[in-house]
């Protein structure tokens, strides 16, 4: 297999700023994992159009500084990026070569893109989600346009395309339909979980308690659930089911934030969590009555991936993509239904609730995607772009 480079971009200024990985970070990350074990594996770091590949010991320290995840290496990480910038107006030739573009950051520069097409590399970028071009209404003001040129640009100037599930590639072919231009060869390669998950873990609480895992924005539907439980604790009291909120605060979510900070009724009931390490993710996903997953859209949604691999149940959405990974084995709620997620919660939080039992049933069918077969699909794909 010919060369492979990978764009560790926003990886690395996300170490630098010691902020934990989002869910495509945790896919960048598994890919430095899968192809930093090949010699001929190189780093690229981009920054407004301007663009390096380091050289075969950069890359080295590069990877390993990213595998590690360890904010006090602040130092190690400035020393590289200084170091890389050193070699900026290099233009090493890298015929045949593929950049493995994970992350969207940066690809909106059609520097970038020329650039490693005058260096004899060809590009292929992953696709995550059109969501800022399709629903711009939960994202921040003028991401669509900037996501707009990033779509555009891969459509333009990439060699292929990687696709995270059908839904994400039906969505790009219909704004390439749009835009009047052509969707490059694609492929779809599920993800895997993005936690390394490990035998049962301790559990955290002894009480019933539900967990909703990701960066607390509108599209996430928090303000919903939230709503949902200062009923369940007007109804219940102190036998209300806990909610577990696991991730950051975010964007544009206002209404959410001061019902966290000031709704009285809340403070005993839910519990939030934005900096949680791996482990400390597991033990509240394992143990919990059910994963929810309320949100408006999705490009794929590896929390519910990774609640079902640990047998976990799951009350979601009814969204296409869901049921492109997971079949008919959650529960699925129409996200605008209060009362419906309400009765539904009050089910789950009984253990030997019928409901429940019988998804718990169905989840022994899952089969979960593996990143073997993740990259199995994906080096396929490069082999045939040649």
């Amino acid at each position: 297999m010919a060369a492979v480079l990978l764009d560790v971009s926003r990886l690395l200024h996300r170490l630098l700023k010691q902020k934990l990985p989002t869910g495509v970070d945790r896919v960048g990350l598994e890919y430095v994992r899968h192809y930093s074990v090949r010699p001929d594996t190189r780093a690229v770091l981009s920054e407004a159009g301007m663009s390096v590949v380091l050289s075969s010991s950069q890359s080295k320290r590069a990877f390993e500084l990213l595998l590690e995840q360890n904010f006090a290496s602040s130092n190690k990480v400035r020393k590289l990026i200084v170091e890389a910038a050193c070699r900026v107006l290099r233009n090493d030739n890298f015929m045949q070569a593929t950049l493995l573009h994970t992350s969207h950051s940066g690809i909106e520069r059609a520097r970038y893109m020329h650039a490693m097409k005058r260096r004899g590399i060809r590009t292929v970028a992953m696709v995550h989600d059109l969501i800022p071009l399709t629903h711009a209404e939960y994202c921040r003001p003028a991401v669509d346009a900037t996501h707009r040129q990033r779509m555009h640009s891969a459509l333009r100037h990439a060699h292929g395309i990687i696709a995270n599930s059908k839904y994400t590639l039906d969505t790009l072919d219909d704004e390439a339909h749009t835009a009047g231009l052509c969707v490059p060869s694609a492929v779809v390669a599920h993800l895997a979980p993005g936690l390394e998950l490990r035998a049962r873990v301790k559990r955290l609480i002894d009480v019933p308690y539900f967990v909703m895992l990701g960066t607390i924005e509108p599209r996430k539907n928090h303000w919903l659930m939230l709503q949902v439980w200062r009923r369940l604790v007007e109804q219940l009291g102190d036998a209300a089911p806990k909610l577990v909120i696991i991730g950051r605060r975010g964007w544009e979510c206002e209404n959410a934030v001061d019902m966290l900070e000031r709704s009285a009724p809340l403070k005993q009931a839910v519990i939030e969590e934005a900096d949680c390490n791996d482990e400390r993710l597991q033990a509240w996903l394992q143990h919990a009555q059910a994963l929810l997953f309320p949100s408006f859209v999705e490009g794929y949604g590896m929390p519910l991936v990774e609640a079902l691999t640990l047998g976990v149940p799951v009350l979601a959405s009814d969204l296409d993509v869901f049921h492109e990974i997971a079949g008919d084995i959650p529960e699925y709620l129409d996200p605008l239904d209060g009362p419906c997620w309400l009765q539904s919660i009050r089910a789950y939080s009984d253990p030997s609730n019928t409901a429940r039992n019988a998804q718990i049933a169905r989840i022994k069918d899952f089969q979960a995607p593996t990143w073997q077969q993740h990259f199995d699909v994906v080096d396929r794909f490069i082999e045939a772009l040649r």
